[in-house]
């Protein structure tokens, strides 16, 4: 894995949620959203899930 997170297991802030929201319903790619928030695309994607959106996947 090149990236490293130095981030593990931190807790989800308001702000990261509601952007994760405003980046998803833009249509924007799990990946471009991981690099927006600086979270891992596992944890991105469990967290959208959590919350009942679906993010784009890449084509």
């Amino acid at each position: 894995m090149a990236e490293r997170f130095e981030r593990h297991r931190q807790p989800w802030t308001a702000d990261e949620i509601q952007k994760l929201h405003t980046l998803a319903k833009k249509g924007m790619a799990l990946k471009a959203i991981a690099k927006a928030l600086t979270r891992s695309e596992e944890s991105v994607k469990t967290r959208a899930k959590e919350d009942g959106l679906s993010i784009a996947k890449l084509r």
